[in-house]
């Protein structure tokens, strides 16, 4: 035992003490993964405690793990958990690697078997300290083989951001930090920004070494994956932060912050089309895992963009044309509607089905198309999407896997197997908008001379400029408008809502552009398009960049 901890048998218990500190009397009866493991009597068996743990017991073992984590003593505190294996070395190291001292561990009210707290203390190393203060929660369960309330190990007990075989460390920063500016020169960080700190992290891991910078005294987390940046935590020391310059814009950056906190989950991403520098890229919450970047979803009908453009290469519709819109179409052996199974009277144009997002007239060209892979080829040919991406940080490039018959017609309207995040409706977007495919870019390729991905061939004119008459009509008077009214400049836009398989609302979706600017939106069961995501796209566009 670590700490000079000391056992004694008092009454036929064990009693932990370290340092002259008791933390009550625990059996040395230890379970492994929630219950395996220890020895008993057939006395001992024949009391083995069942159900929930109770209050007393909740109180009990919680405050007995705090004592010995506080006091420094993992082995003792690890005896505690259902997993003292794994619990051990991670608490060992955060005294031996860390350097995390005069701990403090306050407790609040439980709630069922989960049980708040705050955690204040002082991180020291080579004669410098700075306090470290978090919260976190833990949660007691019954051992399954001792029948011991224990604390259900997890490493976020330890600290939030913790995550399996993560490792707290203090000590010289494995890189030197950066300062990450926008396209003006405007110094961008994740406390005023919050949703770039993943990116910056990253952004620190492959540039810090050659931004020109020196090494500080931090204390992070370091994944287990080396791929993944370090966490920084606290910095003691502050070195010489090297300097790395990004393609965003600080005001669409504020504009993008602001719009995503006003739903639960929300993601945005902003683009500029004639280059495709990135502006803006929030997320709320802020995760590791990068939404906006990240994210495979079903985009829904803001995909309807790249299957018009599909459609007017092939010469089977042009925006002023007829095109059918019936309430409902069958394709094989699946029914496709229109939203509340509206329709569209004879006559009416494919730019006016394309404003009011009528999901039938798409579907009823497929015959025409007479090829399954039609849509998959247009994704990856012109839009540049499942190429290998290099913006910089890691990204999901989309997917339009080739499929037949009733799958096929889903992804016509963005569903199916059609997989997007707001990166890749974003590009869509802007290919849309000049005709040809820029890959997106965090930092400027000049930084790495990285090899960029490049599509085979760009639209032609007239498909450009028909899919901008379509999109200028979706934010004038069709399904975009209300969102975009008030946003300047030219103008376009498209919306989208995509069903999941047991979600009760959809999700909304929503694209559009701004003179030389794009941006693509999604709200987790945001319902309509124009409704939520909308308004997300509307403000990030208003701020231009």
């Amino acid at each position: 035992m670590r700490s000079g901890a000391k056992v004694a048998v008092i009454g036929g218990a064990f009693v932990l003490v370290a340092g002259g500190i008791g933390y009550g009397a625990y059996s040395m009866l230890g379970d492994t993964d929630g219950g395996g493991g220890g020895t008993q009597s057939a006395s001992e068996s024949s009391k083995v405690k069942t159900g929930p743990p109770s209050a007393e017991e909740i109180a009990e073992t919680s405050k007995g793990f705090f004592d010995a984590w506080a006091a420094g003593d993992a082995s003792a505190a690890a005896l505690l958990t259902n997993n003292e294996s794994g619990a051990e070395p991670v608490l060992a190291s955060y005294g031996e690697d860390a350097h995390i001292g005069k701990v403090k561990i306050t407790p609040g009210p439980a709630t069922g078997t989960k049980v708040p707290y705050t955690v204040k203390a002082t991180i020291s190393y080579e004669g410098k300290s700075k306090p470290l203060s978090y919260a976190s929660e833990l949660t007691v369960v019954r051992g399954l083989t001792t029948g011991k309330a224990l604390v259900d190990w997890e490493p976020t007990v330890v600290h939030p951001q913790l995550t399996e075989g993560a490792t707290l460390k203090t000590g010289e920063s494995s890189t030197p930090a950066i300062e990450a500016v926008d396209r003006n020169g405007t110094v961008l960080t994740k406390e005023k920004y919050p949703s770039l700190g993943p990116i910056l992290d990253t952004l620190r891991k492959k540039y810090g070494e050659t931004s020109g910078g020196s090494a500080g005294i931090e204390t992070w987390i370091e994944p287990a994956d080396e791929s993944q940046p370090d966490v920084n935590l606290v910095t003691l020391t502050k070195g010489k932060p090297g300097k790395v310059q990004t393609t965003l814009d600080a005001g669409a950056q504020a504009a993008a912050e602001r719009a995503v906190k006003k739903f639960a989950q929300a993601s945005v991403v902003a683009v500029k089309p004639s280059t495709g520098a990135i502006r803006a890229v929030a997320n709320n919450p802020v995760t590791e895992f990068n939404v906006a970047l990240q994210g495979k979803q079903a985009p829904g009908s803001t995909l309807k963009i790249m299957t018009a453009a599909m459609l007017l290469e092939k010469g089977l519709v042009t925006a002023n044309g007829a095109a059918e819109c019936p309430p409902d179409v069958r394709y094989y052996t699946r029914t496709i509607e229109n939203l509340g199974r509206f329709s569209l009277p004879d006559g009416s144009t494919f730019t006016q089905s394309f404003a009011k997002s009528c999901n039938t007239a798409f579907i009823k060209l497929i015959d025409d198309v007479d090829d399954d892979s039609a849509l998959a080829k247009e994704a990856r040919e012109v839009f540049g999407i499942g190429l290998d991406w290099k913006t910089g940080v890691v990204t999901s490039d989309g997917s339009v896997p080739e499929e037949v018959q009733g799958e096929a017609a889903a992804q016509y309207i963005g569903q199916g197997t059609v997989q997007m995040n707001v990166l890749n409706m974003a590009s869509i977007t802007a290919t849309a908008r000049t005709g040809t495919f820029r890959q997106p870019i965090i930092v400027p390729q000049s930084l790495d001379n990285r090899e960029l991905a490049t599509a085979s061939r760009s639209l032609s004119p007239s498909v450009v400029q028909q899919l901008n008459t379509m999109m200028r009509a979706t934010a004038a008077w069709g399904t975009g408008a209300k969102a975009m009214a008030g946003v300047g400049g030219d103008k376009g836009a498209k919306t989208g809502s995509a069903e999941v398989d047991g979600q009760d609302t959809s999700n909304s979706w929503f694209t559009g552009f701004s003179n030389d600017l794009a941006a693509a939106a999604v709200v987790q069961t945001g319902g309509h398009g124009g409704d939520a995501a909308g308004p997300v796209v509307a403000e990030v566009l208003q701020a231009g960049g």
